[in-house]
């Protein structure tokens, strides 16, 4: 207990109906991230104040910093009833109801607190997040450059501009505001950089990754305690196994992990899915769902919540599928539930430290990614990236369905536009000027990087109508249409992840460069694993020379395919991947 807070209840003792001391004793322990405690006193406030406009906000308050984002609203819209100019509540109530997903409602109230307070960057940076949600990356930059021009401070608001940036491959100004960030990140312990960003930024070293990730968690979860050690159990008993995600659903984690999860020997092995993902309906949730002996909905449950079911329930071993990206549930691990804590799969990277100590116990890994910096002990694996036994089948058309040309070498790198950089490019429109008549096919991410990556395409010398764009589909055409592509070209330093199993599944070679970083390097793993070492070349103009001379060579591009063909099938063998997996957790629990 404060001193603070010690002085406020001797107070109250002498004047317990005063409903400003009981709030001011709320914010005391609020500060303190104590919302349980602050949430009694401000309902004693409330009591001798009713309906009092801040008190009914700092309730909201309370109610997200617990999770309970729909309480939170309603607290926030009863405040407004009563006071309907309060910058500060708008710009909360905007807040719980872009976590909701109601974006469109969010926008409007941030808009509201801007008309009330203009000058609040915080507020342009939120409004920023809520337009990227809703995919209007223009009005976001424009927010999140408005943040920085009123705070040059807020760092969180150019990782977001930078990386919506990078989105729109508009790539002017990046190079600059990389490196404020990355000097940020060595000066600055209350630099706030989201992890995922910082991974694709150009030029961040692996150390600098995991000190990111390390800043992130303790500012994120530094604050909790966590439960007392789990309990042995008799050696004899089943392990209790649970896979945490936000994406157990129509998604990419859904073609590599279903398999493995329903792999499992279930003489020795009891699996629990944790699904924090709306339910979409779809049959891969089904999949999902009928891959586990037990589901748990957590979509409402806080992470304290979810953490003591977890005890409750004996879990010997949890993996966490999301990590750093969007809607992550980390701070659950955070509370120490299980045994044994591992990251995989979800956020390709480490996940960092808190007060010095992991914040999960172990990473899995293979050869090729073991080397990166990593704070969790390695669990290495044959490779890293599951694969199920099948992709989605559909007809894949033609070829001039797909505007592609009948006849022309059609180079593909179907990744996200933010992981297409100026160097890549470059390398690519090299590529596109010796070798004629060929094209190279990318993925339709939106109408801006679509019009920016032609421009660079022109004043590289290069016909923009040798760029291609695919459109958005349905997953099954997305993987099935990846069969007209001759040769694909990887990017740097995110490298494609399910978009290169899903090109090696339909026989299309990869050409990569395994960079220093883990996302950097999974291409490589994936290529190791198959034994097509000859497509991970040493540097850009290495891979620049290999792809000119594929293309102008069909019989060695016929070669490679063959080799292709025969040794692929070892990355979509989930049964022998899931007995690797479970050897290794038997060995960590040990």
């Amino acid at each position: 207990m404060t001193p603070a807070i010690e002085q406020l209840k001797q107070r109250l003792l002498r004047s317990p109906q005063d409903p400003e001391l009981h709030y001011e004793l709320g914010r005391a322990y609020l500060a303190l991230r104590q919302a349980d405690a602050a949430g009694l006193a401000f309902e004693q406030a409330l009591r001798w104040a009713p309906d009092h406009p801040q008190i009914l906000m700092q309730l909201g308050n309370v109610a997200s910093a617990k999770g309970h984002e729909a309480a939170a609203a309603e607290y926030f819209r009863q405040s407004l009833k009563q006071d309907a100019q309060q910058a500060d509540v708008h710009f909360n109530l905007a807040n719980s109801l872009r976590k909701l997903g109601n974006y469109p409602t969010a926008i409007e109230h941030y808009q509201q607190s801007l008309r009330l307070a203009p000058n609040d960057a915080e507020c342009h940076n939120n409004l920023g997040n809520a337009y990227r949600e809703q995919g209007q990356l223009d009005l976001a930059v424009a927010s999140y450059a408005k943040a920085m021009q009123l705070d040059p401070t807020l760092l969180h608001a150019k990782v977001h501009w930078i990386h919506q940036k990078q989105h729109m491959a508009d790539w002017q100004g990046l190079e600059v505001a990389i490196a404020e960030v990355r000097q940020a990140l060595k000066m600055n312990q209350q630099a706030k950089i989201p992890p995922f960003a910082f991974l694709a930024m150009p030029g961040t070293t692996d150390q600098e990754q995991l000190a990111c990730a390390s800043l992130w968690a303790q500012q994120q979860y530094g604050h909790i305690q966590p439960l007392a050690a789990a309990r042995l159990k008799p050696a004899q008993a089943r392990i209790k196994v649970a896979y945490i995600s936000s994406d157990f659903r129509r998604h990419p984690l859904a073609y590599l992990v279903t398999d493995v999860i329903a792999a499992h020997d279930r003489q020795h092995f009891e699996v629990v899915l944790y699904s924090n993902a709306r339910d979409d309906q779809s049959p891969e949730r089904q999949a999902f769902f009928a891959a586990a002996d037990e589901w748990v909905d957590i979509t409402q449950l806080t992470d304290a919540e979810v953490a003591t079911q977890m005890r409750h329930a004996g879990i010997d071993i949890l993996i966490d599928l999301t990590g750093y990206t969007q809607h992550s549930r980390c701070g659950v691990t955070a509370y120490r539930p299980a045994r044994l804590h591992i990251n995989w799969l979800g956020f390709p990277g480490t996940m960092g430290l808190i007060h010095g100590r992991p914040l999960f116990d172990a990473i899995i890994v293979d050869e090729t990614l073991k080397d990166c910096a990593l704070a969790e002990q390695p669990m290495i694996i044959p490779c890293y990236q599951p694969n199920n036994a099948r992709r989605p089948q559909a007809d894949a058309g033609t070829r001039a369905q797909h505007g592609l040309p009948e006849q022309g070498f059609v180079f593909a790198c179907l990744n996200q536009s933010f992981k297409i950089t100026p160097e890549v490019f470059a390398v690519w429109m090299r590529i596109l000027q010796q070798v004629p008549g060929s094209i190279l096919w990318l993925l339709q991410s939106n109408p801006w990087a679509t019009h920016h990556l032609q421009q660079q395409a022109q004043a590289a010398g290069v016909d923009a109508g040798r760029l291609v764009f695919a459109e958005r589909t349905s997953i099954e055409q997305h993987i099935a249409r990846q069969q007209h592509a001759d040769l694909m070209l990887d990017t740097s330093p995110y490298n494609a992840h399910t978009t290169a199993s899903d090109a090696l599944w339909q026989g299309v070679p990869i050409l990569t460069v395994a960079g220093e970083t883990f996302p950097a390097r999974v291409s490589a793993s994936l290529l190791h694993r198959i034994g097509l070492e000859a497509c991970i070349c040493a540097d850009w103009p290495a891979l620049e020379q290999r792809a000119i001379s594929l293309a102008n060579d069909p019989a060695a591009l016929a070669q490679l395919k063959t080799k292709l063909a025969h040794q692929a099938q070892g990355l979509f063998e989930p049964e022998t991947f899931c007995r690797q997996l479970e050897q290794s957790y038997r060995q960590l629990l040990s």
